[in-house]
């Protein structure tokens, strides 16, 4: 039997944080586009950018999901054909939808790609999920609202896959179905363009507080419970966000899903430093792990401020004018960021215990033995960087040259299940004066420079004493390179739907 393998499920608001899940372990990547995207908003892809991805995505043996999770007016349905018509022949490996009529419109021309159903089809139960996937839905994303007996009923009582969210924000509202951000912003969030009233402060009996901004949600200590409900998708929460959180996060739930799938639940642990990168990175307050344990509950909600909370970084211990002076309660590094009314840049590496002392700006009162914390931690950021944006990681690839007097060169590619040859225009001769020596032939070989490939064999059948071009040994590796890309991606393209069935759609419109 194949070992189960549980999808990482990242996010991308731009082409950087696509670029940055998949570096940091992502099985798979959602997505928005130019339309029909929940978050009008980030930096959403061009047509080229998601063809791109699509490509690049199949080159590491990844997916690509597009979200076209919107509710579409009348008028914007026939034109979802040709929008996903280029996308679909790339080999998009699945749309995400809320709309029953672009399930239908996906169903009927775009036969050979999966849907998943969004949290925003508010699917609560095995009856609905049951139904749905007798319409034509491979996937659903159950409401968040729901327990982990509940999705586990869903997964036993139907064929479907099952996706959940573990990472990242959450509504106030019930699965997304917001309507208050239509009726006091004039944004809808059915249409892409929430204006987030669930962050705005509320007074309630003379007393103003964020009472309808929830904490994110983080399950990494429940991961084998998530297992074991037959969760087949861990998704992260953050289109919004910037790469680093995308990668960082993505690649922390790639660790524990991994450490689990490999040891089982004995001996499960989340170690505090981890948690304590996570809450680094973004934390409204501290975390909740949403409805997966409880129904709801006054510790899911951060009441006193909407956004990045930060972790303790500073306790207060006295304040004489605007000297303040207090206690390091973690190392500190230079380009950290203070949440003092503001913000204060920390100008040099300091270390946990260690006396701190700062001046503040005029009318800056900080109370004896409250504490000031740190929502930028400089060094981490760096390092995130270094670890997995920038540079893309390399697919392991097997070749084999052929070198033979009066013949082309011919170099040979394999990846996976995909080969590729490539052949020389020119012959390889016997050399005159100088035979090329097989180092400097491995070593032009072997240059894969900015390619997504890095070579773990190269097998060499080479006649003695030869002579061909180190510019037609680049122009073979190049043509190789490229033909292994095309091998990779190429056997997702498909075949679009005809004409009639479009011009069909715009009569009945």
């Amino acid at each position: 039997m194949e070992k189960r393998r549980i999808e990482i499920l990242a996010p991308a608001g731009s082409y950087a944080s696509f670029k940055a899940a998949i570096n940091a372990g992502a099985d798979a990547v959602y997505a928005g586009g130019p339309k029909f995207g929940a978050r009008a908003y980030a930096d959403n892809f061009t047509k080229e950018e998601l063809i791109e991805a699509i490509k690049e995505a199949h080159i590491y043996g990844r997916k690509l999901y597009l979200t076209v999770n919107t509710l579409l007016k009348n008028n914007e349905i026939s034109e979802l054909p040709e929008y996903l018509s280029p996308l679909y022949e790339a080999g998009l490996d699945a749309v995400i939808v809320q709309d029953i009529g672009v399930l239908e419109l996906v169903r009927e021309y775009f036969p050979k790609m999966d849907i998943h159903a969004s949290t925003q089809m508010t699917i609560t139960g095995y009856r609905g999920a049951a139904f749905m996937e007798g319409q034509g839905i491979s996937r659903v994303v159950p409401a968040r609202e729901l327990s982990l007996e509940e999705v586990r009923m869903i997964k036993e009582k139907t064929g479907l896959e099952i996706e959940c969210f573990v990472h990242g924000a959450l509504c106030y509202c019930y699965s997304g179905q917001c309507l208050l951000s239509s009726m006091i912003g004039g944004r809808s969030g059915n249409r892409g363009q929430c204006a987030q009233p669930c962050r705005l402060p509320y007074t309630v009996e003379g007393e103003k507080k964020y009472y309808l901004s929830p904490k994110d949600i983080c399950t990494l200590d429940l991961i084998p419970e998530l297992a074991e409900a037959g969760i087949d998708s861990f998704k992260i929460e953050g289109r919004m966000k910037k790469p680093e959180y995308v990668a960082a996060v993505t690649a922390m739930y790639r660790k524990y899903t991994d450490l689990y799938m490999q040891n089982g639940k004995k001996g499960y642990k989340v170690s505090s430093e981890d948690k304590r990168i996570l809450m680094d990175l973004y934390n409204r307050g501290g975390f909740s792990a949403g409805y997966y344990r409880q129904h709801n509950g006054q510790n899911m909600i951060a009441s006193d401020r909407p956004n990045h909370a930060g972790v303790p970084a500073v306790k207060v211990e006295s304040q004489k004018g605007r000297l303040i002076k207090g206690k390091i309660l973690t190392d500190l590094h230079a380009g950290d960021v203070l949440d003092i009314s503001g913000s204060y840049t920390i100008g040099k590496d300091q270390k946990k215990g260690e006396a701190f002392s700062m001046v503040v700006q005029k009318q800056v009162y900080i109370k004896q033995g409250s504490t000031i914390n740190r929502v930028r931690n400089e060094s981490l950021i760096t390092s995130i960087h270094k670890q997995y944006i920038g540079d893309s990681i390399r697919q392991k690839i097997d070749g084999k040259l052929t070198l033979e007097v009066g013949k082309p060169a011919s170099l040979k590619l394999y990846c996976n299940e995909s080969t590729y040859t490539a052949y020389s225009k020119e012959i390889v001769e016997q050399a005159q004066n100088r035979p090329m020596e097989r180092e400097r032939i491995v070593s032009q070989i072997e240059k894969l420079g900015n390619t997504p490939f890095v070579f773990e064999t190269l097998d060499i059948k080479m006649d003695e004493a030869i002579f061909l071009s180190i510019k037609t040994l680049n122009d073979l590796r190049r043509e190789a390179v490229s033909g292994l890309c095309e091998a990779l991606s190429g056997k997702y393209y498909r075949k679009t739907t005809d004409e009639k069935k479009k011009r069909e759609l715009q009569l009945r419109l």
